[in-house]
């Protein structure tokens, strides 16, 4: 007996072990990665902080100095907005038949069908950035555009002169070549050097025909 209790004496303490679990641990492996467990956070505080991250890259849009936000942390809900909000908008009327604006389902075909193509060709031209970094990046860049349309909308409301539709005009180019550049300043970097042009064509080309639905529109 004795020499059974001086076996169970011999069992290394270090077998010991802490089975109690922490419910929030610090994140380091990804640079601004949130220092807690989100599962764990409240409703309100996901979605604000989602509005807030949405907020940023539009910004960063309108300011287009910083690069690395819109192609890390990328999402579809600032592209959705926009679409919708620009369909909405230019569709035409229901109680006109000729009233030149084009339909919801053809403004958001045009946007999403057009940001695949473009990144489509980004993609056959070598380009390493991802599908979706692409179309976010195509996606926030429409903001420029969408704020011309805004604009056009309320000049719009008055009578039409040669003037007011010169101020049309020259809005919708300031957001035509707003959105062209930083597009090309959030998408340009990853194509081969010597095939940006041929990867700026079609963007050039993406965003004149969503601007020309913007002028066109009466």
């Amino acid at each position: 007996m004795d020499s059974s209790l001086e076996m169970f004496d011999d069992v290394p303490q270090s077998l010991e072990g802490d089975m109690s679990v922490p419910s929030r641990s610090k994140n380091t492996s990804q640079p601004g990665a949130p220092d807690f467990n989100t599962l764990d956070e409240p409703i309100k505080e996901t979605m604000l902080r989602d509005i807030r991250a949405v907020g940023v890259k539009f910004y960063h849009v309108l300011y287009p100095k910083e690069k690395s936000s819109l192609l890390r942390d990328w999402d579809l809900w600032g592209p959705l907005v926009l679409c919708t909000f620009m369909a909405t908008i230019l569709q035409g009327s229901s109680d006109s038949i000729n009233d030149g604006g084009p339909e919801f389902a053809q403004v958001f075909v045009i946007v999403w069908i057009g940001a695949a193509i473009v990144t489509l060709n980004s993609k056959l031209l070598g380009g390493n950035i991802s599908f979706f970094q692409s179309v976010c990046v195509l996606g926030y860049c429409l903001t420029p555009v969408a704020v011309a349309l805004i604009v056009c909308r309320v000049i719009l409301l008055a009578t039409q002169t040669k003037l007011l539709f010169f101020l049309r005009l020259v809005t919708t180019m300031i957001g035509f070549f707003w959105a062209t550049y930083a597009s090309f300043v959030f998408l340009g970097e990853s194509q081969p050097p010597n095939r940006k042009a041929l990867a700026v064509y079609p963007i050039f080309l993406f965003f004149f025909i969503v601007s020309w639905l913007v002028i066109s529109h009466n």
